[in-house]
């Protein structure tokens, strides 16, 4: 039981929890290339994933929600990589009343903390399922994407 007297004195700030849900998971693309390129052993790849999301509403439907994440790593000219990788998992949530954009905010940065272990298990199961050393990305346990740190503004027509 939460005391407000209690929780006043200690400056704790009771918040509440948001209901959502994760109803499923797609993955939209797999898609793995190698790259016969000529790097020498002692070279340091530095493979510098790009990350991308996007979220769609369903008209008519409130409460679900399409959240894309994407993670693409290309090889250019400039820096060659051994392979190209471009994984896109959409997963599709419900949740329950968020109203205006400090909610709709909070629920985005919820949502993809849901999806991002399944994107990270996505590249390394391809990964290996390509004969290569299987590529890890980071664990990340804050926001993933800058806009989602507080220092940024937030607006729902900015989403991506």
């Amino acid at each position: 039981m939460y005391n407000k007297n209690i929780g006043a004195l200690c400056g704790v700030v009771k918040e509440q929890i948001m209901k959502m849900e994760l109803k499923g998971i797609t993955a939209e693309e797999l898609s793995f290339k190698i790259n016969r390129v000529k790097i020498a052993a002692e070279t340091k790849l530095d493979i510098k994933p790009q990350f991308s999301r996007q979220v769609r509403k369903i008209s008519g439907h409130e409460n679900l929600s399409f959240i894309a994440m994407s993670v693409k790593i290309e090889s250019t000219e400039a820096e060659p990589k051994p392979f190209d990788i471009n994984v896109t998992l959409v997963g599709v949530f419900e949740a329950e009343e968020v109203r205006g954009d400090a909610e709709e905010r909070r629920f985005v940065i919820e949502a993809t903390k849901v999806l991002y272990p399944y994107l990270r298990a996505a590249v390394t199961n391809l990964t290996a399922s390509a004969y290569i050393a299987p590529l890890n990305l980071p664990v990340i346990s804050g926001p993933i994407f800058p806009e989602d740190r507080d220092q940024y503004v937030f607006s729902t027509d900015k989403l991506n």
